[in-house]
């Protein structure tokens, strides 16, 4: 079994800010592959199914992105999972928007969604796939710029974005890390 664990912060008011774009990517695997995310066990939302004949769950924690280690520790211990079967998908604002690039592992970068998940975990060895959501420039207020909404020209290729973020999720899944790697982190 792998897992697939999208970050973002629950309630409309965040659905379709920058900070949720492994939200966006997991409901897009949800789509793709008919795995409806609607059960609620372990502070998240998760569906089990298929993808291209993998067992697969897909997660969204239901705690705020800070505390994501919560969540993310009891599917863990729960299923008995090995770090290395698990995908963690989030916004990276220190990558360029529409980019993404997946790792075997990693320190959290500042970023507060996995630091916790490390923490938890007691451990950064597992995959992580990250979504550019960054400007050419830091903007000044960094925390107000993840839970701001896509701006009009970011809207123009979300869709691409989403859709090429989770093809790379499935060739995680299908062809493990390493050729993932080699094949979306060129681009």
């Amino acid at each position: 079994m792998k897992f697939i664990i999208g970050l973002g912060n629950p309630g409309f008011r965040y659905r379709n800010t920058r900070h949720n774009i492994g939200f966006l990517i997991t409901r897009e695997l949800s789509r793709k592959f008919r795995i409806p995310v609607t059960k609620a066990k372990n502070k998240s939302l998760f569906g089990i199914g298929s993808i291209e004949g993998v067992d697969v769950e897909l997660i969204m924690p239901q705690t705020y992105m800070n505390l994501s280690g919560e969540a993310v520790l009891k599917f863990v211990y729960k299923e008995n999972a090995n770090t290395e079967d698990i995908l963690v998908i989030y916004d990276d604002i220190d990558l360029k928007y529409g980019s993404i690039r997946l790792r075997e592992k990693g320190t959290s970068a500042g970023h507060k969604g996995l630091e916790s998940i490390i923490t938890s975990l007691k451990t950064d060895n597992f995959p992580r796939l990250r979504a550019g959501i960054g400007r050419d420039t830091k903007p000044e207020d960094v925390s107000r710029f993840v839970l701001e909404p896509f701006d009009r020209e970011e809207r123009k290729c979300l869709n691409y974005f989403i859709n090429e973020a989770a093809m790379c999720a499935v060739s995680w899944v299908t062809l493990g890390a390493n050729k993932a790697m080699s094949l979306y982190n060129r681009r």
